[in-house]
């Protein structure tokens, strides 16, 4: 039977593989402009050094080492010579002279030593690999050496025919003992320009993270002071964004114009239908005209409510704790029995009167359909956190993004404000999140609906 040979890794797999390295590379990185900027900065500085440190240990360090070594070896070896070939003339004595004075070397002859036991080897020394490696070529006899026993002074121990020549010699003679002073210098100079791009780096973002706050203040209504700067590009991104404010409050302000107009001619139309019904006898078809006309008035109040939004409302910092407690009032007055609790100083700038008309909408809806009401605000982090909690029957979990559209009314009837015209959540959810927030429905520990505005501190 022939055998199968293994399945090679199809290019599916390995495409997969990458796209997960890739994602849990992306995790692990900073998500902030100016990190990811410095990472782009930092990490060619800390390669290209460490190549540049990689080759000057690799190439000139060791070779200088190797080439003193081997210089201070040919000296041994040519007192070895001397010494051996003719011991008298010159004797030991004027040997060590004229090392002493000629090659800066402190030998000593001494006849019937021993080598010493052989010590323990260094962990990371070039000077003891390429001197061991001089004297084996050069000399060709047992050898001992200490390298890290004195700080600037080198042992060597060679054994000769009569006994052991002994030498001690300064480690810039063999070493390259002032090789640091490259590196402490690209270290220090790698610091400086790491700082100076980083205090420019921090200069070119500055600008972009204050555009960022003005866009995000002018999404919730606050004033903003902005002017452009920093590089061409961040002032051109910084104009447009002038200009789109001017755009959108221009086009605001000729809706609030319009809409001011369609109420004040619809208002007008409703107030002659009002005056001749009044002049009617009263029957009980005028009666239910006149509630026609109330229920129209409501529902082009909505629906202006709604289309207007909270246009030309600035947002100033506002202590909501009054606000939660008059609502709190008007449900009991409405004869729920309601709690209110809060954590924390609800001290947050919103827009005021679109903001109670946030929070009365969410608590009429939960005085309409439930009997028993719990307030809840907290403040104890960066989030205003306010819980409108009811006992009624709630909504079904896929109905309740649902509810949050216009006109929307659903057989529980949990989305009709008083107009009927399915506007209430629409309009609080359109408040929420022009404050930068949002309203989330879920299940009440009262057994009906929780609805929860977020808002950012």
């Amino acid at each position: 039977m022939a055998m199968r040979a293994p399945a090679r890794p199809s290019f599916r797999h390995l495409r997969g593989a990458f796209r997960l390295a890739r994602r849990a590379l992306s995790g692990a990185l900073p998500k902030g402009l100016y990190a990811r900027s410095l990472i782009i900065i930092i990490t060619p500085v800390v390669l290209l050094q460490s190549v540049v440190a990689y080759v000057f240990m690799e190439r000139h360090w060791q070779l200088v080492t190797q080439r003193l070594s081997a210089a201070v070896t040919a000296d041994m070896a040519a007192l070895i010579d001397l010494y051996e070939t003719d011991p008298l003339h010159p004797g030991p004595d004027q040997l060590s002279r004229i090392a002493a004075e000629r090659l800066v070397l402190d030998v000593e002859f001494r006849k019937g030593d021993a080598l010493p036991p052989p010590g323990p080897k260094p962990f990371f020394s070039l000077l003891d690999e390429a001197l061991s490696d001089e004297i084996t070529k050069q000399v060709r006899r047992p050898f001992w050496i200490d390298t890290v026993g004195r700080s600037n002074l080198i042992e060597i121990r060679i054994q000769l025919k009569d006994g052991v020549m002994r030498v001690l010699a300064r480690r810039s003679l063999a070493y390259a003992s002032n090789s640091h002073i490259f590196l402490v210098w690209m270290v220090t100079t790698s610091f400086v320009l790491l700082t100076v791009a980083i205090l420019f780096l921090r200069n070119q973002i500055r600008p972009i993270q204050k555009l960022a706050t003005a866009a995000e203040d002018f999404g919730r209504g606050r004033e903003i002071e902005f002017r452009p700067r920093g590089a061409r590009e961040v002032r051109q991104a910084g104009l447009a964004f002038i200009d789109m404010k001017r755009r959108i409050e221009r086009a605001l302000e000729s809706r609030t114009t319009m809409l001011n107009g369609v109420s004040h001619d619809l208002r007008t139309i409703l107030t002659r239908f009002r005056l001749s019904l009044a002049l009617l006898e009263e029957t009980p078809e005028t009666e239910d005209l006149k509630r026609d006309v109330d229920e129209m008035n409501r529902m082009l109040e909505g629906y202006l409510a709604f289309a207007r939004g909270d246009t030309g409302e600035a947002a100033v910092p506002t202590d909501l704790r009054p606000l939660l407690e008059e609502l709190k009032a008007d449900a009991e007055r409405a004869g729920h029995h309601t709690t209110l609790d809060i954590a924390g100083e609800p001290n947050i700038a919103v827009r005021v009167d679109a903001f109670r008309r946030l929070l009365f909408n969410l608590v009429s809806n939960a005085a309409r359909h439930g009997d028993r009401i719990a307030i809840t605000a907290n403040h104890e982090t960066r989030w205003l956190v306010i819980h409108v909690d009811d006992d009624g029957i709630g909504i079904p979990p896929d109905k309740r993004e649902e509810v949050f559209r216009p006109f929307v009314r659903l057989d529980e009837a949990r989305n009709q404000d008083e107009g009927g015209s399915g506007l209430g959540l629409a309009i609080a959810r359109d408040i929420a999140r022009s404050h930068g927030g949002d309203i989330i429905l879920g299940d009440s520990p009262l057994g009906g609906l929780r609805a929860t505005v977020r808002l950012p501190a």
